[in-house]
């Protein structure tokens, strides 16, 4: 039967939240490449995704043309101070600004300094599940995936742990602001974030100005004093930035993940009766359901992608989840394979923007997937259907309760 309308990418349609697979089937099968009515070129297979996050005549989408946000014709205090905090963030930026400021805080992110983190977070694994092996059952999402990333992230920066609970909220409020499509109701409550956010992120800055740690906010103001041309307000903003991203992403691996293995026995069987096949499983699972869905890019000058022109300022959106189930690169793709052994996924994306914390993500993804799967006896969904949450970029679920044998 042909379809009374072409076909086009939309999150909103009946079930895509829950699983937008089959619409990334459709979308590759009937229009790979389109346009989108949000203004915006939609790329949904894997050598297209390739080909435009390698590409150097594209750029990163800056945030007052990311999606369709101009479209609203949002002219609030709302949307400057979102758009002004989003656009000193280094996720934002091009060379030799973005050069510059990734460049200040990699060396926390090397594989050497990642790999010295093993012993905290495998402590740290051990802390969580110990709270709650007696009892049987726990939201694996609040009581294990979330404190674990946002613990470690916030020790490195130099955070303290107990205030995650604080920065919580403020980050899931700012997630839908790097979202293609965002509603002015959720413009304001990211405002709102922000300025919570950079009133705590300033009397930290202003405390480790007085008496640097050896963490990484200290290392960033060292940097700025230095002559490294890190503003206050880059200071504060790339703060925010690693704060939120040293942790939802990594959440949603271990609550995607688990989710995933637990909808496919089989393959958590296998996982259990062979550790060493963890490593190779973690980027299965990232591939399978990818924590990032979709990134932004525009054209610097005319493209040819997949058959479409890009034009100079035009955006190309790169449906990541859709590329990672592209059947011409990964075989039976729809299958969860936790010996497929196959890093080829963009998850991290690629490019100069290459995930700065992939390395950081693996070692925790590694170490909470093992113990999930080994410390806990008959693990099981204690729901039918966990519920997700409303973001578009980031896929995560709000919350996945689990029981197992105490």
């Amino acid at each position: 039967m042909s379809r009374a309308e072409p076909i086009v990418y939309n999150p909103y349609l009946p079930g895509v939240r829950a699983d937008p697979y089959p619409h990334y089937a459709d979308l590759r099968r009937e229009a790979p490449v389109h346009w989108s009515p949000a203004g915006f070129w939609v790329f949904s297979r894997y050598r297209d995704g390739t080909a435009i996050l390698t590409d150097r005549s594209f750029a990163m989408t800056e945030p007052r043309e990311w999606g369709n946000a101009n479209a609203f014709e949002y002219e609030s205090a709302a949307f400057e101070r979102v758009i002004a905090s989003l656009s000193r963030m280094m996720l934002f930026k091009n060379p030799p600004d973005h050069t510059r400021l990734r460049g200040l805080v990699s060396k926390a992110f090397t594989a050497r300094a990642v790999e010295g983190l093993r012993g905290r977070v495998q402590e740290i694994v051990a802390e969580l599940l110990s709270a709650v092996r007696g009892i049987g059952r726990m939201d694996l999402i609040a009581d294990f995936a979330y404190p674990l990333p946002a613990m470690v992230i916030a020790e490195m920066l130099g955070v303290p742990a107990e205030d995650r609970d604080r920065f919580r909220s403020w980050s899931r409020d700012l997630a839908p602001t790097i979202d293609p499509m965002i509603l002015p109701e959720q413009l304001e409550r990211a405002a709102a974030a922000i300025d919570h956010f950079a009133d705590y992120l300033g009397h930290l800055i202003a405390a480790r100005r007085r008496e640097p740690r050896a963490d990484l906010l200290s290392a960033m103001i060292a940097a700025e004093e230095q002559g490294d041309k890190l503003s206050q307000d880059e200071l504060v903003a790339n703060t925010m930035l690693l704060l939120n991203a040293g942790h939802e992403t990594t959440t949603n691996l271990i609550g995607n993940g688990t989710l995933a293995l637990l909808r496919s026995p089989g393959e958590l069987d296998r996982l259990r009766r062979d550790p060493a096949l963890l490593p190779g499983a973690v980027e299965e699972l990232l591939r399978y359901d990818s924590p990032v869905q979709m990134t932004g890019r525009t054209a610097r000058s005319e493209r040819r992608i997949g058959g479409a022109t890009i034009e100079p300022g035009q955006q190309a959106v790169v449906l990541i989840g859709s590329a990672n189930h592209d059947s011409v690169r990964f075989a039976d793709p729809d299958r969860l394979d936790v010996r497929r052994g196959d890093d080829g996924h963009l998850s991290f994306g690629g490019g100069s923007h290459y995930c700065l914390g992939a390395s950081l993500a693996r070692l925790e993804g590694q170490i909470a997937i093992g113990a999930i799967v080994s410390k806990l006896p008959e693990l099981r969904l204690a729901a039918e259907e966990p519920e997700w949450r409303e973001t578009l970029t980031l896929r995560g679920l709000k919350s996945l309760p689990v029981e197992f044998q105490p």
